[in-house]
């Protein structure tokens, strides 16, 4: 993302930006290549220093702190990457270049056995609290494709409504939510006769020691920390 607002922050109007990426058995390559202001010669050393803004009147005038590049760096160095940046000189554009380890492809799942694992699991009453809608919309989609029946709903005090008025095996909860907060939401359901023995579940990006203690002193049976994929899913109802 870092690298894609940058080169379209320096990149005129009318001119181009690209992306490629190629892989071979060892390592994936993306680049992003941009036709924008380019770097001199003598800044390029000095592009990943933390705060190092080259042209400060330019860079102040699109915004940006100059850590965006620094971060990338640390990032994919992180994952066993790293990233460099080329520029022929001022007016010559940019290429920025990314590498990391290649993986394997994930497996693609056997239908039948998708199918007895999906057999496996007895169909949920689902209450989904998620206040991201795209988020919200994957999940749900997911869920009922392993026959679950799925409730939304992107607010706090929405998710305490549905559940003083419906019946729910379970209840996946995020933790950042408008109106009321994750852990109040599963306080209030607690309270109720019909949340007593509900499964509380919070599927949150708050994965810190006291985040988790935090859930479980609200209520909450497990805590998961997000991104949560679908076989993850899959087991939360099992």
């Amino acid at each position: 993302m870092n690298l894609l607002t940058n080169a379209a922050k320096y990149t005129p109007p009318g001119k181009r930006i690209t992306v490629d990426v190629e892989v071979d058995e060892r390592r994936a390559v993306m680049r992003v290549s941009d036709e924008g202001v380019g770097i001199a010669p003598d800044a390029l050393p000095r592009v990943f220093d933390l705060f190092y803004q080259g042209d400060a009147t330019l860079q102040r005038a699109r915004g940006g702190l100059g850590i965006g590049l620094s971060v990338a760096k640390r990032l994919a160095q992180l994952h066993g990457g790293d990233v460099s940046v080329e520029s022929a000189g001022p007016g010559q554009g940019c290429v920025a270049t990314v590498t990391m380890p290649a993986i394997a492809p994930p497996v693609e799942r056997d239908a039948q056995d998708h199918e007895m694992k999906q057999s496996a699991v007895a169909a949920q009453r689902v209450l989904l609290v998620e206040d991201n809608q795209d988020t919200r919309d994957m999940m749900k989609e997911a869920l009922e494709m392993d026959g679950h029946v799925v409730q939304v709903a992107g607010d706090g005090g929405t998710a305490v409504r549905l559940a003083a008025n419906g019946t729910f095996d379970v209840a996946l909860v995020d933790i950042g939510l408008p109106v009321l907060d994750g852990y109040e939401v599963a306080r209030r359901i607690r309270r109720m006769a019909s949340g007593k023995d509900m499964r509380l579940v919070a599927v949150t990006g708050y994965g810190q020691p006291e985040d988790i203690q935090r859930s479980k002193e609200a209520g909450f049976d497990r805590h998961v920390t997000k991104p949560c994929d679908l076989t993850q899913m899959s087991e939360l109802l099992v």
